[in-house]
């Protein structure tokens, strides 16, 4: 009999390949997401590949945005290529993606890795090492988003470089990677049916702001991740990661927190979900997230008061965004991210409420 697996079951080296699937569904999806910023610029990348493996397909994608603007028209560097063919024996420990995808490389088993691409027609390219910071940490099973798929989430140092336009940018900094395997009958953004709450409303907790209602709504598929983290010359030793849960939140606008860590004086600890909460204010005219207060409570009973503002957002769905992060916490400053996704009708009604005159 299997040993059921645990928020502390250890991931094993081969976590790092892709995994057979349980079952024939056409959903069965395996991602591997890397991310990485430049905060004197302002600027926030991926390298993201979602594999259909009972198709056959792979779907990848690496962006950068800064300010000069947020649709894949205006970024910085944008390309996407949905369902390409991708060989049954591909092995995510020594990768390129097809189609003039990136290559990840595994250099230390669950720990360390190489990645590169290039796109010289657009004089893009980036290189670098992620040399994680810690094992990987399991995403709770059982809970949303990803409900019944194994996640994980990993800080690691990055040190590499970016040719942007031409121009030749160094990167170092403390960014944040994930996995994801498993199937999917049904999308993240679509979301799941909405628990009952006793009156047949989809809120849980009625009253406050409008668009906060609106945003609050159960089985809308809302769901945001944020983390940020502060480095120098000692390395990064302050920061925290979290998924948020706007569908549970309360009328004064407080979300809790649903799994994560605390990095405080070094040390990693689990959040404690019951005691770890957001508040988020939107911008009237974009409807994006633009500043945040998130409190937040480890395991062992560490606190830690954060603030954050968004420097430059990316839209890649015509709803929420990914926004790099400026955050302060424990007296210092760190960088990183908030992912706020939304259904696009979903978006559109807060958002028609957040600018309502009356």
């Amino acid at each position: 009999m299997s040993q059921q697996v645990t928020a502390a079951t250890p991931f094993v080296p081969d976590d790092d390949t892709y995994h057979l699937p349980t079952v024939d569904d056409p959903l069965w999806f395996e991602t591997t997401w890397w991310s990485f910023s430049v905060p004197e610029r302002r600027l926030g990348g991926w390298l993201h590949a979602g594999r259909h493996t009972n198709r056959g397909t792979v779907s990848w994608r690496v962006f950068v945005w800064d300010p000069s603007g947020a649709d894949p028209g205006r970024l910085a560097y944008y390309r996407n290529m949905p369902d390409v063919p991708l060989a049954d024996d591909a092995d995510l420990r020594a990768v390129e993606f097809p189609a003039g995808g990136f290559s990840v490389r595994m250099l230390t088993p669950l720990m360390d890795y190489h990645v590169a691409y290039a796109d010289p027609e657009a004089r893009f390219a980036v290189e670098f090492e992620h040399r994680s910071v810690h094992p990987p940490h399991r995403f709770t099973p059982g809970e949303a988003p990803a409900m019944h798929n194994p996640h994980l989430d990993q800080l690691g140092h990055l040190t590499g470089e970016m040719m942007l336009d031409g121009e030749r940018i160094a990167i170092d900094c403390y960014s944040v990677r994930d996995r994801t395997w498993g199937p999917r009958s049904r999308h993240h953004s679509h979301g799941a049916q909405p628990a009952a709450t006793g009156t047949g409303s989809r809120i849980l907790h009625p009253g406050g702001a409008g668009w906060r209602q609106i945003e609050r709504e159960r089985g809308r598929g809302r769901i945001q991740y944020i983390f940020g983290h502060s480095w120098g010359g000692a390395g990064c030793d302050t920061g925290f990661l979290s998924f948020v849960r706007p569908q549970d939140g309360d009328a004064a606008g407080w979300s809790p927190l649903n799994m994560g860590w605390l990095l405080k004086d070094a040390e990693f600890a689990r959040l404690d979900k019951s005691r770890s909460r957001m508040k988020n204010y939107r911008n009237p005219d974009t409807g994006w997230s633009e500043h945040m207060e998130v409190l937040l409570v480890d395991e062992r009973g560490r606190t830690m008061e954060a603030e954050g503002v968004a420097l430059s957002h990316m839209c890649e769905h015509a709803a929420g965004s990914n926004a790099s992060m400026r955050w302060e916490f424990d007296g210092k400053v760190g960088w990183g991210e908030d992912q706020d996704g939304w259904r696009v009708d979903h978006f559109a009604r807060m958002r028609r409420a957040l600018r309502s005159w009356g």
